[in-house]
This record gives structure tokens, sequence and C-alpha cells, in this order.
């Protein structure tokens, strides 16, 4: 496994939310799909919401990934990378998701490059790790308190004036 850069991992997160958030509870499979064959129409008449989630949610159920160990390795850099290397890895089968795909390559190819990595973290959750950014994992290894230096430290004297059970 690998890890993928911490703001993909968000993205792909926030698809898996948007989805379910879509389909409702109970899943509403009429609904999903015709949010879903709007944002397609959109995408492929080069229109559409700039935006990653949005293009991704698009994509993932049309996208086929022909390299998925080089998609893992794309998603290491969020900000840079190749926007013409990333859309060759995938396709999308012909008709409205075909020109969906490459208009999304020809007017948005930065945020859509962004899309597809996110579009494939989302199909293919064994293939990745996130990093661990839970409280446990950022306190291990810390010692507690770090020790402070004797300038600024608060006097016994001090703070017992706040000490509302202590003597007065």
């Amino acid at each position: 496994m690998r890890r993928v850069h911490p703001e993909f991992a968000y993205q792909a997160r926030e698809l898996e939310g948007q989805i379910e958030g879509i389909l409702g509870d109970p899943p509403d499979r009429k609904n999903y799909k015709m949010m879903l064959d709007a944002l397609v129409s959109e995408y492929a008449q080069g229109g559409g919401i700039e935006d990653v989630n949005m293009m991704a949610f698009a994509l993932v159920d049309y996208i086929k990934f022909d390299n998925p160990k080089a998609m893992v390795a794309e998603a290491q850099d969020y900000e840079d990378g190749d926007p013409a290397r990333v859309f060759a890895l995938a396709s999308c089968p012909d008709g409205m998701a075909a020109k969906m795909y490459a208009a999304i390559e020809e007017n948005f190819p930065e945020i859509g490059r962004q899309a597809v990595i996110t579009a494939f973290l989302h199909k293919h959750p064994r293939m990745w790790d996130d990093d661990d950014v839970s409280l446990d994992q950022l306190a291990a290894g810390d010692e507690g308190d770090d020790e402070m230096e004797d300038e600024g430290e608060v006097t016994d004297d001090f703070a017992n004036m706040f000490d509302q059970e202590g003597d007065h």
C-alpha cells in the first residue's frame, strides 16, 4: 500500500460522503441517476462546476483505469502533476461519458486531473493508505508537557491566588 497526498485522501472521503448523501437512506437510485445524468451532460457540453468532487462524482460510475499502479503514484502530489499523463491512465466508454471525459480534459485539465485521481481512490480504497491524523497518532511520541524555561513561569504564590478551596 502506498500513502497518498492528504488532500487526495480528504477528497476521496468527501466523495464517499457526497455519494451516500445523494443516494440517501433508503437509497434512491432514481434521484442518484438524475443527478449523475445532469452532471455528465453539463461537463460533456464543456461547462459544469469547477469542483474536484463534482467532477469525480460525474466520472466515478463510468471511468475505467488502465494502469492502477501508475494512478496511485500520481496521487502523491495534489497540486503539481501532468494532466495529460493522468487522463491517459484512464478512459470512459463511448457516448456521453466519453464526451464528458474529453471535455473535462480540454476545459479543466488541472481540476480534472485531481478529479480523475479522486475517483480512482474512491473506487480502489485497498490500493492506498491514508495518513492517520487521529489524536492518538498525533500524540504518539509526545512525552507530555514541554518543559518551560524559568522566564514566564507562574510562581506558586500567583497560582494559589486562584485556588478557590485553598487557604486565603
